[in-house]
């Protein structure tokens, strides 16, 4: 079966913890690294497309099968017929190895050693400088004491994050992410991220009961945004995406989709803060 941007079965490739996607905005194929096999996360977005998500922490790896399939996986990308077979024509290209799937990658107390482990199978497969490390993060443990050292091993692995801001305001975050951190400290965090590793701000909006997100919402993430930047953080862009694929959580028939146009403009306002942004609906 050909793979789709609608269609991220964690499953496709029958592993554990290694799966193929062809991502919109990776524009190619990321070859996904899922340490949260549990479906469990520390967050429960109301967009979020894993099946029955619980809330907690990812278990303890194992490091030597998660390599095997990385290594599996990767050989018939680059050098047998995957691409040929599974991948639609104009994506048959490897962008990225993405920490992402179905929790919170920095939950995993072995996060630094799967850092090192697909930094090596990179480097023997010739990667390093050709395809991207990705963390896909809600950021929510970026400074405990095993992720901030293994940030910096990423970048210089040519690594970058990839961090979730989806509203600008405390009880906006709360709505979407359903999680009762406090904003403020989840912005400090991205200031301090993006010292340490190229950092881009992954947003997600949507229709809520058929209703954009409202005038004073997008003012206040603007203002975030623009706070952030005043104070030096190092952001390399906005990811602005729309929803792809359906909702697994229960607010899910009250979530729809936005039009191009709606993020088109929306995204006109964050590049006039000077920053670059790239849409995909």
């Amino acid at each position: 079966m050909k793979l789709t941007v609608t269609n991220h079965d964690r499953d496709s490739a029958n592993f554990t913890y290694v799966y193929p996607v062809v991502s919109r905005r990776a524009r190619g194929v990321s070859v996904g690294i899922n340490l949260n096999p549990n479906n469990a996360c520390n967050f429960r977005c109301i967009y979020c497309q894993v099946p029955d998500l619980i809330r907690g922490k990812a278990p303890p790896i194992d490091l030597p099968l998660l390599e095997a399939e990385l290594r599996s996986l990767l050989g018939d990308v680059l050098h047998g017929s995957f691409m040929e077979d599974r991948v639609p024509e104009g994506s048959r290209r490897l962008n990225d190895l993405a920490f992402s799937g179905n929790g919170e990658p920095t939950s995993s107390r072995q996060f630094a050693e799967c850092v090192e482990l697909v930094g090596q199978v990179m480097r023997d497969f010739s990667l390093i400088g050709q395809a991207h490390l990705v963390l896909i993060t809600n950021g929510s443990l970026t400074d405990r004491r095993h992720v901030e050292p293994a940030l910096a091993r990423m970048k210089e692995l040519g690594g970058r994050v990839w961090f979730k801001l989806d509203s600008g305001t405390q009880s906006g975050a709360e709505r979407i992410n359903q999680n009762q951190g406090k904003l403020s400290e989840r912005l400090a965090r991205l200031d301090r991220v993006s010292r340490v590793c190229p950092t881009w701000v992954q947003t997600c909006m949507f229709k809520q009961g058929d209703q954009p997100p409202s005038s004073s919402e997008c003012q206040a993430y603007l203002q975030a945004l623009e706070g952030l930047l005043s104070r030096g953080a190092l952001l390399r862009g906005v990811l602005l995406y729309g929803l792809a694929r359906p909702s697994m959580q229960p607010e899910a028939s009250q979530l729809s989709r936005l039009s191009d146009a709606w993020l088109e403009g929306f995204a006109e306002q964050i590049r006039g803060l000077g920053i670059g942004v790239e849409v995909s609906p």
